[in-house]
């Protein structure tokens, strides 16, 4: 596959080229990148043809969206798509009294949940003067699923329909965002919106990758029909899709049970058989759904961000896809490379 491939984003007059650049490293998540190191990903995603972007005021409290900027500030605006999201507030704070885990060493600003109209108003604001841009192209609504939110679930997803839906569908009226969507971790969050209010895309963190397949049964076809679009993140399930079943293998941000560790192992077989790496198949088969126009992964190092594009280009033979079927390995209806 090439990551320059530029695919049609839903319903909407948009393209985004099938290798998207993820920020959330660039926000300085666990330990921190310099500013020589991030701005040279950008450069180096933009020189390999990567023309998608996704950042969110929650990577860095704020510091991806300021490295976005300054990165893309030269680029020509009309060449480049550029999504982030609201349902946080940015809040300057002295950084004594910030805690910023998982972060390190980012943006003076306490984060701040916030999914009301006017809330929504004033963060999708903010992100434009921390861009510097004049606009964004795509903007989801932020974390509204049981992974982030809990037991309190029911009435942020019932706030976010109500307040934050509304902002952006008059944002979208008005010209000023050509898409609007929802960004979690759990597809089923995502058929809600779809199900109650008028979305034109959606942000997927690691539920449809070579692993996992549900989306499958009902979501990714409802989008289909409605001419959504899906970006998905995490398609290496947090870790163990890049390294394989080895021992501290991450899966959904834990360690990997027994069952995956198994499954993987499986799967690495017919890589091997295939002379195919594990993280090509995995990059691969995402963007293979007639859903999915974009596939967003996040690096902290240029020669990651290069491995990452090298094993897109990666050449898969049919036969590999053929057997993992035949071997139950992956889904019999899911969508593969051609």
């Amino acid at each position: 596959m090439d990551p320059a491939t530029k695919n049609k984003f839903g319903r909407v007059d948009l393209e985004v080229t099938a290798f998207g650049f993820g920020t959330a490293p660039v926000g300085n998540i666990f330990r921190e990148i310099d500013e020589e190191t991030s701005d040279g990903m950008f450069q180096a995603a933009w020189d390999s043809g990567v023309r998608y972007y996704d950042t969110a005021p929650m990577y860095g409290h704020g510091l991806a969206e300021l490295r976005t900027g300054q990165s893309l500030r030269w680029k020509n605006r009309d060449d480049l798509v550029l999504s982030s999201k609201v349902g946080r507030r940015l809040i300057p704070a002295k950084r004594s009294d910030i805690d910023f885990a998982p972060w390190t060493n980012a943006a003076p600003f306490n984060l701040e949940f916030d999914y009301t109209y006017d809330g929504t108003m004033r963060a999708f604001e903010d992100s434009l003067q921390r861009l510097a841009l004049e606009r964004m192209d795509i903007c989801f609504i932020h974390d509204i699923d049981v992974f982030t939110r809990g037991d309190a679930q029911p009435d942020v997803f019932k706030q976010a329909m109500d307040g934050a839906w509304k902002a952006l569908a008059k944002l979208r009226d008005e010209g000023v965002v050509s898409a609007i969507g929802v960004g979690v971790n759990e597809w089923q969050v995502c058929q809600a919106a779809l199900e109650a209010r008028d979305f034109d895309c959606f942000l997927l963190a690691g539920r449809y990758t070579l692993l996992e397949q549900e989306a499958q049964d009902t979501f990714l076809p409802m989008c289909e029909a409605r001419g959504a679009a899906v970006v998905v993140g995490g398609g290496f399930n947090s870790g163990i899709l890049a390294t394989g079943a080895r021992e501290g293998a991450k899966y959904n941000y834990a360690p990997a049970p027994a069952e995956i560790m198994e499954r993987v192992a499986k799967i690495e077989a017919v890589c091997a058989d295939h002379q195919v790496p594990l993280p090509a198949a995995a990059l691969q088969f995402v963007v293979a759904h007639p859903a999915i126009p974009s596939f967003i992964a996040g690096t902290r190092t240029i020669a990651q961000l290069e491995q990452n594009l090298n094993w897109f280009r990666h050449e898969i033979p049919a036969d590999f896809w053929a057997e993992l079927k035949h071997e139950g390995l992956l889904r019999t209806d899911a969508p593969v490379p051609v």
